[in-house]
Protein backbone atom coordinates (compact mmCIF):
# COMPACT_ATOMS: atom_id res chain seq x y z
CA UNK A 1 0.00 0.00 0.00
CA UNK A 2 1.43 3.49 -1.01
CA UNK A 3 2.43 5.79 1.75
CA UNK A 4 0.14 8.73 1.95
CA UNK A 5 2.97 11.31 2.41
CA UNK A 6 4.14 10.02 -0.98
CA UNK A 7 1.23 11.44 -2.69
CA UNK A 8 1.25 14.87 -0.72
CA UNK A 9 2.05 18.12 -3.29
CA UNK A 10 5.49 19.40 -1.35
CA UNK A 11 5.16 22.45 0.27
CA UNK A 12 7.36 24.62 -2.22
CA UNK A 13 5.18 23.71 -4.85
CA UNK A 14 2.16 24.59 -2.80
CA UNK A 15 3.98 28.68 -2.32
CA UNK A 16 5.35 27.81 -6.08
CA UNK A 17 1.24 27.71 -7.32
CA UNK A 18 -0.10 30.54 -4.65
CA UNK A 19 2.90 32.78 -5.94
CA UNK A 20 2.07 32.24 -9.72
CA UNK A 21 -1.90 32.75 -9.16
CA UNK A 22 -1.02 36.03 -6.61
CA UNK A 23 1.10 36.97 -9.81
CA UNK A 24 -0.81 36.28 -12.44
CA UNK A 25 -4.35 38.00 -11.02
CA UNK A 26 -2.23 41.13 -9.68
CA UNK A 27 -2.60 42.42 -13.04
CA UNK A 28 -4.74 43.07 -16.26
CA UNK A 29 -1.53 44.13 -18.21
CA UNK A 30 -1.11 41.36 -20.97
CA UNK A 31 2.13 42.56 -21.95
CA UNK A 32 2.62 41.96 -17.89
CA UNK A 33 0.84 38.27 -17.45
CA UNK A 34 2.47 37.60 -20.93
CA UNK A 35 6.36 38.27 -18.74
CA UNK A 36 5.03 36.57 -15.43
CA UNK A 37 4.11 33.44 -17.66
CA UNK A 38 7.71 33.23 -18.87
CA UNK A 39 9.58 33.73 -15.32
CA UNK A 40 7.22 30.65 -13.90
CA UNK A 41 7.90 28.60 -16.96
CA UNK A 42 11.34 29.03 -16.57
CA UNK A 43 11.67 27.79 -12.94
CA UNK A 44 9.24 24.96 -13.87
CA UNK A 45 11.91 22.80 -16.11
CA UNK A 46 15.35 23.57 -17.51
CA UNK A 47 15.65 24.18 -21.11
CA UNK A 48 17.21 25.58 -23.92
CA UNK A 49 14.27 27.70 -25.69
CA UNK A 50 11.16 29.26 -23.81
CA UNK A 51 8.55 30.94 -26.13
CA UNK A 52 5.19 31.96 -25.93
CA UNK A 53 3.30 32.45 -29.28
CA UNK A 54 0.03 34.01 -29.36
CA UNK A 55 -2.94 33.65 -31.81
CA UNK A 56 -4.05 36.40 -34.22
CA UNK A 57 -7.65 35.33 -35.00
CA UNK A 58 -8.00 37.54 -37.91
CA UNK A 59 -5.15 35.93 -39.88
CA UNK A 60 -4.80 32.43 -38.62
CA UNK A 61 -1.41 32.79 -37.86
CA UNK A 62 0.45 32.80 -34.45
CA UNK A 63 3.24 35.31 -33.49
CA UNK A 64 5.59 35.19 -31.06
CA UNK A 65 5.40 37.31 -28.19
CA UNK A 66 7.79 36.82 -25.93
CA UNK A 67 10.82 34.34 -25.27
CA UNK A 68 13.41 33.62 -22.76
CA UNK A 69 16.92 32.00 -23.55
CA UNK A 70 19.10 35.27 -25.73
CA UNK A 71 16.07 34.46 -28.23
CA UNK A 72 13.55 37.69 -28.31
CA UNK A 73 14.77 39.81 -31.06
CA UNK A 74 15.76 36.38 -33.65
CA UNK A 75 11.79 35.75 -33.22
CA UNK A 76 10.31 39.32 -33.34
CA UNK A 77 7.92 39.18 -36.02
CA UNK A 78 8.32 36.28 -37.15
CA UNK A 79 4.73 34.54 -37.72
CA UNK A 80 3.19 30.39 -38.04
CA UNK A 81 0.09 29.41 -39.76
CA UNK A 82 -2.15 27.69 -37.57
CA UNK A 83 -1.65 23.78 -39.03
CA UNK A 84 1.85 24.66 -39.82
CA UNK A 85 5.09 23.07 -37.42
CA UNK A 86 4.65 22.21 -34.06
CA UNK A 87 3.19 25.31 -32.87
CA UNK A 88 0.72 25.41 -35.75
CA UNK A 89 -0.57 21.83 -35.03
CA UNK A 90 -1.23 22.17 -31.27
CA UNK A 91 -3.27 25.69 -32.02
CA UNK A 92 -4.99 23.20 -34.79
CA UNK A 93 -5.83 20.69 -32.18
CA UNK A 94 -5.66 22.18 -29.08
CA UNK A 95 -4.11 19.19 -27.84
CA UNK A 96 -0.24 19.10 -26.08
CA UNK A 97 2.25 17.69 -28.11
CA UNK A 98 5.64 16.13 -26.35
CA UNK A 99 8.65 15.14 -28.79
CA UNK A 100 10.76 13.64 -27.32
CA UNK A 101 15.25 13.38 -28.63
CA UNK A 102 14.53 9.78 -29.20
CA UNK A 103 11.75 10.61 -31.42
CA UNK A 104 11.96 11.56 -34.93
CA UNK A 105 8.44 13.85 -35.72
CA UNK A 106 7.91 15.69 -38.76
CA UNK A 107 6.23 18.51 -36.87
CA UNK A 108 9.55 19.11 -35.16
CA UNK A 109 11.98 19.05 -38.17
CA UNK A 110 9.77 21.81 -39.65
CA UNK A 111 9.97 23.62 -36.96
CA UNK A 112 11.85 26.89 -37.86
CA UNK A 113 11.97 29.28 -34.75
CA UNK A 114 14.11 31.48 -36.45
CA UNK A 115 16.99 31.20 -33.65
CA UNK A 116 20.11 29.63 -32.82
CA UNK A 117 18.43 27.41 -30.77
CA UNK A 118 18.35 23.58 -32.96
CA UNK A 119 15.27 21.69 -32.00
CA UNK A 120 15.80 18.30 -30.97
CA UNK A 121 12.99 17.54 -28.31
CA UNK A 122 9.74 19.82 -27.51
CA UNK A 123 6.80 20.52 -24.73
CA UNK A 124 3.78 22.46 -26.81
CA UNK A 125 1.23 23.08 -24.88
CA UNK A 126 -2.19 25.38 -25.77
CA UNK A 127 -3.34 28.18 -23.99
CA UNK A 128 -7.27 27.01 -23.77
CA UNK A 129 -9.87 29.22 -22.68
CA UNK A 130 -13.55 29.33 -22.17
CA UNK A 131 -13.79 30.93 -26.06
CA UNK A 132 -10.97 28.66 -28.09
CA UNK A 133 -7.39 28.83 -28.17
CA UNK A 134 -5.27 32.06 -27.04
CA UNK A 135 -1.74 30.73 -27.87
CA UNK A 136 0.68 28.24 -27.71
CA UNK A 137 3.34 27.53 -25.13
CA UNK A 138 6.73 25.80 -26.38
CA UNK A 139 9.80 24.76 -24.36
CA UNK A 140 12.38 23.29 -26.69
CA UNK A 141 15.21 20.86 -25.72
CA UNK A 142 13.81 20.63 -21.76
CA UNK A 143 16.57 18.91 -19.71
CA UNK A 144 15.44 14.94 -20.65
CA UNK A 145 15.09 13.85 -16.57
CA UNK A 146 12.84 16.76 -16.33
CA UNK A 147 10.33 15.57 -18.83
CA UNK A 148 8.47 13.54 -16.60
CA UNK A 149 4.32 13.64 -15.43
CA UNK A 150 4.77 15.33 -12.76
CA UNK A 151 6.71 18.34 -14.46
CA UNK A 152 3.92 17.68 -17.49
CA UNK A 153 1.14 18.25 -15.06
CA UNK A 154 3.24 21.11 -13.54
CA UNK A 155 3.30 22.58 -16.66
CA UNK A 156 -0.68 21.72 -17.71
CA UNK A 157 -1.64 23.52 -14.21
CA UNK A 158 0.92 26.73 -15.76
CA UNK A 159 -0.77 26.67 -18.74
CA UNK A 160 -4.27 26.95 -17.21
CA UNK A 161 -3.77 29.69 -15.42
CA UNK A 162 -2.30 31.59 -17.71
CA UNK A 163 -5.19 31.13 -20.31
CA UNK A 164 -7.74 32.47 -17.74
CA UNK A 165 -5.14 35.63 -16.77
CA UNK A 166 -5.17 36.20 -20.39
CA UNK A 167 -8.69 35.98 -20.49
CA UNK A 168 -9.36 38.13 -18.53
CA UNK A 169 -7.10 40.65 -19.05
CA UNK A 170 -9.36 40.70 -22.72
CA UNK A 171 -12.47 41.14 -21.20
CA UNK A 172 -11.14 43.95 -18.89
CA UNK A 173 -9.32 45.57 -22.62
CA UNK A 174 -12.70 45.58 -24.47
CA UNK A 175 -14.91 46.66 -21.37
CA UNK A 176 -12.64 49.55 -21.46
CA UNK A 177 -12.72 50.03 -25.26
CA UNK A 178 -16.47 50.18 -25.21
CA UNK A 179 -16.41 52.93 -22.61
CA UNK A 180 -14.06 55.16 -24.82
CA UNK A 181 -15.86 53.99 -28.19
CA UNK A 182 -18.58 55.57 -29.94
CA UNK A 183 -21.51 52.79 -31.08
CA UNK A 184 -22.38 54.42 -34.03
CA UNK A 185 -19.42 55.07 -35.83
CA UNK A 186 -16.28 52.72 -33.83
CA UNK A 187 -14.63 56.12 -33.36
CA UNK A 188 -13.46 57.48 -30.13
CA UNK A 189 -16.36 59.00 -28.32
CA UNK A 190 -16.12 62.54 -27.20
CA UNK A 191 -14.92 61.44 -23.04
CA UNK A 192 -11.70 60.24 -24.73
CA UNK A 193 -11.34 63.46 -26.57
CA UNK A 194 -11.16 65.20 -23.54
CA UNK A 195 -8.48 62.48 -21.57
CA UNK A 196 -6.49 62.15 -24.97
CA UNK A 197 -6.46 65.67 -25.32
CA UNK A 198 -5.61 67.19 -21.83
CA UNK A 199 -2.49 64.65 -22.48
CA UNK A 200 -1.35 66.15 -25.81
CA UNK A 201 -1.88 69.74 -24.48
CA UNK A 202 0.57 68.98 -21.34
CA UNK A 203 3.29 67.10 -23.38
CA UNK A 204 2.84 70.14 -25.58
CA UNK A 205 4.02 72.25 -22.61
CA UNK A 206 6.66 70.24 -21.26
CA UNK A 207 8.31 69.59 -25.10
CA UNK A 208 7.38 72.44 -26.75
CA UNK A 209 5.55 71.20 -29.23
CA UNK A 210 2.47 72.47 -31.33
CA UNK A 211 -0.89 70.21 -31.20
CA UNK A 212 -3.36 71.30 -33.58
CA UNK A 213 -7.53 69.74 -33.44
CA UNK A 214 -10.23 70.23 -36.33
CA UNK A 215 -13.51 70.42 -35.60
CA UNK A 216 -15.84 68.78 -38.44
CA UNK A 217 -19.91 70.02 -38.42
CA UNK A 218 -21.53 68.22 -41.65
CA UNK A 219 -23.64 70.91 -43.58
CA UNK A 220 -27.41 70.15 -43.47
CA UNK A 221 -26.91 66.76 -42.08
CA UNK A 222 -30.70 67.28 -41.09
CA UNK A 223 -32.11 67.25 -44.52
CA UNK A 224 -30.53 63.39 -44.86
CA UNK A 225 -32.58 62.09 -41.63
CA UNK A 226 -35.63 64.18 -43.09
CA UNK A 227 -35.26 62.64 -46.60
CA UNK A 228 -33.95 59.29 -45.61
CA UNK A 229 -35.35 58.21 -42.08
CA UNK A 230 -32.35 58.11 -39.53
CA UNK A 231 -31.55 54.22 -39.82
CA UNK A 232 -29.57 56.00 -43.28
CA UNK A 233 -28.54 58.82 -41.36
CA UNK A 234 -26.94 56.73 -38.76
CA UNK A 235 -25.37 54.42 -41.65
CA UNK A 236 -24.25 57.57 -43.34
CA UNK A 237 -22.11 58.97 -39.62
CA UNK A 238 -20.85 55.02 -39.75
CA UNK A 239 -19.60 55.65 -43.47
CA UNK A 240 -18.22 59.14 -42.59
CA UNK A 241 -16.37 57.67 -39.34
CA UNK A 242 -14.40 55.12 -41.38
CA UNK A 243 -13.71 57.32 -44.32
CA UNK A 244 -12.45 60.44 -41.85
CA UNK A 245 -10.01 57.23 -40.55
CA UNK A 246 -8.47 56.50 -43.90
CA UNK A 247 -8.05 59.98 -44.60
CA UNK A 248 -5.87 60.74 -41.26
CA UNK A 249 -2.18 59.51 -41.13
CA UNK A 250 -0.86 57.78 -38.79
CA UNK A 251 -0.86 59.42 -35.50
CA UNK A 252 -3.71 61.52 -35.70
CA UNK A 253 -6.83 60.52 -33.92
CA UNK A 254 -10.64 60.60 -35.11
CA UNK A 255 -13.46 61.07 -32.50
CA UNK A 256 -17.00 61.36 -33.39
CA UNK A 257 -17.99 64.77 -30.48
CA UNK A 258 -21.53 64.17 -30.66
CA UNK A 259 -24.05 63.86 -33.47
CA UNK A 260 -23.12 65.36 -36.91
CA UNK A 261 -19.85 66.83 -35.34
CA UNK A 262 -15.72 64.95 -35.60
CA UNK A 263 -13.26 65.78 -34.51
CA UNK A 264 -9.55 65.00 -35.66
CA UNK A 265 -6.56 65.47 -33.35
CA UNK A 266 -3.07 66.24 -34.42
CA UNK A 267 -0.03 65.96 -32.26
CA UNK A 268 3.35 67.82 -33.19
CA UNK A 269 1.31 69.49 -36.15
CA UNK A 270 1.10 73.11 -36.46
CA UNK A 271 -1.38 75.25 -37.51
CA UNK A 272 -0.21 75.38 -41.19
CA UNK A 273 0.50 72.17 -41.63
CA UNK A 274 -3.10 70.96 -40.01
CA UNK A 275 -4.43 73.42 -42.43
CA UNK A 276 -2.82 71.83 -45.45
CA UNK A 277 -4.37 68.64 -44.09
CA UNK A 278 -7.88 69.15 -43.35
CA UNK A 279 -8.17 71.02 -46.46
CA UNK A 280 -6.81 67.73 -48.24
CA UNK A 281 -9.13 65.77 -46.41
CA UNK A 282 -12.24 67.74 -46.58
CA UNK A 283 -11.97 68.00 -50.61
CA UNK A 284 -11.90 63.85 -50.28
CA UNK A 285 -14.52 63.59 -47.94
CA UNK A 286 -16.71 65.84 -49.83
CA UNK A 287 -16.19 63.77 -53.27
CA UNK A 288 -16.58 60.29 -51.65
CA UNK A 289 -19.55 58.91 -53.20
CA UNK A 290 -21.35 56.83 -49.89
CA UNK A 291 -23.10 53.73 -50.72
CA UNK A 292 -26.39 53.54 -48.89
CA UNK A 293 -29.42 51.28 -48.45
CA UNK A 294 -31.44 50.29 -51.70
CA UNK A 295 -28.68 51.61 -54.24
CA UNK A 296 -28.84 55.16 -52.61
CA UNK A 297 -25.98 56.55 -52.96
CA UNK A 298 -24.93 60.03 -50.54
CA UNK A 299 -22.66 62.65 -50.41
CA UNK A 300 -21.68 65.53 -47.90
CA UNK A 301 -20.26 68.33 -47.02
CA UNK A 302 -19.12 70.36 -43.58
CA UNK A 303 -17.45 73.35 -41.61
CA UNK A 304 -14.13 72.35 -40.45
CA UNK A 305 -12.32 74.92 -37.62
CA UNK A 306 -9.29 74.25 -36.29
CA UNK A 307 -7.19 75.16 -33.53
CA UNK A 308 -3.76 74.87 -32.51
CA UNK A 309 -1.91 75.33 -28.85
CA UNK A 310 -0.05 77.28 -27.49
CA UNK A 311 -1.48 79.67 -30.02
CA UNK A 312 -5.20 79.16 -29.09
CA UNK A 313 -4.77 78.11 -25.25
CA UNK A 314 -3.26 75.34 -23.54
CA UNK A 315 -6.14 74.20 -21.96
CA UNK A 316 -8.93 71.69 -23.14
CA UNK A 317 -12.14 73.81 -23.22
CA UNK A 318 -9.96 76.81 -24.89
CA UNK A 319 -8.92 74.81 -27.66
CA UNK A 320 -12.36 72.62 -28.08
CA UNK A 321 -13.85 76.57 -28.22
CA UNK A 322 -11.82 78.09 -30.49
CA UNK A 323 -12.05 75.44 -32.88
CA UNK A 324 -15.37 75.03 -32.38
CA UNK A 325 -15.98 79.11 -33.30
CA UNK A 326 -13.80 78.89 -36.20
CA UNK A 327 -16.24 76.44 -37.43
CA UNK A 328 -19.30 78.47 -36.74
CA UNK A 329 -17.25 80.91 -38.77
CA UNK A 330 -17.38 79.35 -41.72
CA UNK A 331 -20.65 77.51 -40.71
CA UNK A 332 -22.35 81.18 -41.17
CA UNK A 333 -20.34 82.76 -44.05
CA UNK A 334 -20.35 80.11 -46.97
CA UNK A 335 -19.74 76.06 -45.19
CA UNK A 336 -17.92 73.57 -46.90
CA UNK A 337 -14.59 75.00 -45.78
CA UNK A 338 -11.47 75.01 -43.64
CA UNK A 339 -10.56 78.09 -41.29
CA UNK A 340 -7.60 78.20 -39.67
CA UNK A 341 -5.81 80.57 -36.80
Amino acid sequence: MTNETENRIPLEDLLFFHQLTRSLTSSFDLDTILRTILEHMERTIEAELWTLLMLDESTQELTYAIAAGGEQEALRGLRVKVGEGVAGWVAQHGQTLIVPESVEDARLLAERPGSSTRPRSVIAMPLLGRKGTYGVIEIFNPRADRMNDYAIAFLHILADHAAIAIENARDVTRIQQLTITDDCTGLFNARHLYDVLGRELARSVRLDLPVSLAFFDLDFFKLVNDAHGHLVGSDLLAHIGRRLQQLSPAGHLCFRYGGDEFVVLMPETSSTEAGRHCTRLLAALMETRFPMRNGLELKVSASVGVATAPHDGITVHGIIGAADARMYVVKTTGRGRVLTP
